[in-house]
């Protein structure tokens, strides 16, 4: 018979195992499909990410192979955002640029979001827009400098009509879209009810589809921020877009990069809000869809 100290010597192994297969598993579980990770390890995997990108932007600015010119390393950066910060044109040039993305995105969601939803709601509205839509956006923004010129000049209103073409056609479309995965038994369980036609869109379709519009407005914004740069080219003096521009016609690479980061930061925020507000007024929808 087995003594008492062969019987822990052949157990040991047993709980090795066993440990080394929940340890295991817990790192799979990391990589489920559509699986959830703890809250800290996102948050450390975000941090993570933007770290690996400062750490490759500086290992190439450092290489001897690289121009300065043309990929300038953190320290220079940092020292032309400091030297910014006492500069008048940089919070004009955002408060500018602001403005126009923001008059753009909202007149472009203003009309978007009630075609969208009829579009999405009736079959008839479909075939007339939709086909219509579909062929607009495939138009390339830039060139309709030239006719936004011709019919709205060289101000503001030229390079606010940009921004909304880029966005309004995109985000028409995502509406729809989202009006037409609401399930239909909710449309037949109203009209069961008694529900008339515009109570049905209204009370039914279009607030089932709200955190789905509400996140096409999220994607979309960043696209009228994409746009930024093109409208700027419309006779502008000031605003993110113009400076970068007018940085590279003199190779103020650092500066450029300023400005760039500034955008991402700025977009990012947006983001950001976008994403708590949606959680918090809808709540009740399905955290996959947001």
């Amino acid at each position: 018979m087995p003594t008492t100290g062969e019987r822990v010597v052949t157990s040991a192994p047993a709980s090795t195992a066993g440990g080394v297969t929940v340890a295991r598993s817990a790192a799979w579980s990391w990589l489920a499909v559509r699986g959830d990770i703890p809250g800290w390890a996102y948050k450390g995997l975000i941090v993570s990410g933007f770290l690996l990108l400062l750490t490759l932007w500086w290992w190439i600015s450092a290489q001897s192979w690289v121009n300065p010119v043309f990929v300038p390393s953190p320290p220079r950066v940092w020292e032309a955002a400091r030297a910014f910060l006492g500069d008048e044109n940089l919070w004009l040039d955002i408060k500018v640029s602001v403005l126009r993305v923001t008059a753009g995105f909202l007149l472009s969601a203003a009309l978007a979001i009630p075609i969208g939803v009829f579009i999405g709601s009736f079959k008839v509205c479909e075939a007339l827009l939709q086909p219509l839509t579909e062929y607009v956006r495939y138009i390339p923004v830039p060139a309709l400098i030239p006719l936004l010129m011709l019919f709205f000049g060289i101000d503001e209103l030229a390079k606010i009509m940009l921004i909304f073409v880029g966005v309004f056609f995109q985000l028409l479309l995502m509406v729809a879209d989202e009006i037409r995965r609401v399930p239909h038994d909710l449309v037949q369980a109203s009209q069961t009810l008694g529900a008339k036609r515009g109570e049905v869109v209204r009370l039914v379709l279009f607030r089932a589809a709200m955190p789905g519009i509400f996140d096409a407005l999220r994607l979309c914004n960043g696209w009228a921020w994409t746009y930024l740069v093109v409208a700027e080219l419309i006779a502008a003096n000031e605003g993110m877009g113009y400076r970068i521009l007018k940085f590279s016609r003199f190779l103020q690479t650092p500066k450029i990069f300023v400005y760039l980061i500034l955008l991402g930061v700025i977009g990012l925020a947006l983001d950001f809000a976008f994403r708590r507000f949606n959680q918090r007024v809808f709540h009740w929808a399905d955290a996959t869809k947001r």
